[in-house]
Parts: C-alpha cells; structure tokens; sequence
C-alpha cells in the first residue's frame, strides 16, 4: 500500500495530513543518491559547454515541469547572469504538432518525430521526465537516440523502469507505484535547486 494511502484517517485533518505529506517528501528527498545528483549535473554542464540542445519531455504532470525546466535553465539563467544558458528545448509545447502527430501517425511517436526534424546525432541530448519510467512514447523516443549516439538524462520514480536501465545518466526517485505526487515534487525540486546552483556558479 502507499504510504500515503497509510497516512490518512478519517479523522486527520488536512493540516496533519499535508504535515506527514511533508515529511514524507522530506524522506524520499533523503534518499537520493549523492553519486547520481552530482553525474547528473556534471553531464548538464557538459551539454552546455558542448553548445548542445536538450530536448525535455514528459507525459501529464511531467509534461508541465518539462516547460518549466525550459525557461528555468534557460532564459533565466541568460537574465540572471547574462551568460550562455543551456539550450533546452521542451518538445510538449507545440500543440499543433502534438495533436498532428498523435492524430496521424499514434500518440507513442509524439516526441520521436519531433527529434527525427530537430535532433543531431552525436551532438544533442534529451531529458525525460516520469514516474514509472515505462511510458511508450518515452521508450520509443529513448531508443532512437541511443541508436543516433545521443546522451539520455532522466529523472524517474518508482523503481525507474525501462528509461533508467537505458539513460546514461538519471537520478532515480525512489516511491511506491502510483506516488505520482511525490515525484512529480521532486522533479520540480530538482529544477530549482539546479536553476538556482547555476545562477550562482555562472
């Protein structure tokens, strides 16, 4: 069972309930790894120093952090510090393309095509963002760059599922099956931090 299936009561309020909520973000926050936190961000300033594009994407709540990610290490950092940002590229933005897609050819090529248009081989990277890590149009997108020699960043929850074992740099979330929330909280948590790091160090 969830742990925040385990939490509530009839009887909690919601004050109480949003005060275990906390903590129990507090633990999971613990639990990332030291070693993947600091890859990740040494990949990221790689990608930057390389004049890469990275193109981010995800699927519902994800979709909405991977927008956010665009602006936060992009223009915000260029209006911060006035130096180069990080060249990111959210392929959810476009509806047009989005729905084309999705209409024409199915909704698991929705991020694969886009990359077929945008994406240079051995040269730019993608960051996928979600919680089971089992998302077709995920995979289909992963697997395409692998073959055209990409670097694949994500940051997954649950037990990482397929785009962990395939990524060559993640940091994993670790919760229970369906702890949507949660994760979602700490991607968006490891926006910022990273937004505000590089504010600092540039």
């Amino acid at each position: 069972m969830s742990y925040l299936k385990k939490i509530y009561k009839n009887k909690i309020n919601y004050y109480d309930y949003f005060q275990k909520y906390a903590d129990y973000l507090n633990l999971v926050l613990k639990k990332l790894d030291k070693k993947q936190l600091i890859d990740f961000e040494k990949k990221l300033q790689n990608l930057r120093k390389q004049n890469s594009n990275i193109f981010v994407f995800g699927n519902g709540g994800a979709a909405s952090t991977a927008i956010t990610i665009s602006n936060d290490l992009g223009f915000d950092i260029y209006k911060k510090t006035k130096k180069r940002p990080f060249k990111f590229v959210c392929l959810n933005e476009n509806q047009s393309v989005l729905t084309a897609i999705g209409n024409d050819v199915g909704y698991e090529k929705i991020f694969l095509n886009q990359l077929k248009i945008h994406f240079r081989p051995k040269k730019d990277a993608i960051l996928i963002l979600s919680a089971s890590g089992n998302s077709k149009n995920l995979i289909e997108a992963a697997k395409w760059v692998k073959k055209n020699k990409g670097t694949i960043l994500s940051i997954v929850g649950f037990d990482g599922g397929k785009i962990k074992k395939i990524s060559d740099s993640f940091i994993h979330i670790k919760t229970k099956k369906m702890e949507y929330g949660p994760v979602e909280d700490i991607q968006l948590i490891i926006n910022h931090t990273l937004a505000h790091w590089y504010q600092n160090k540039l």
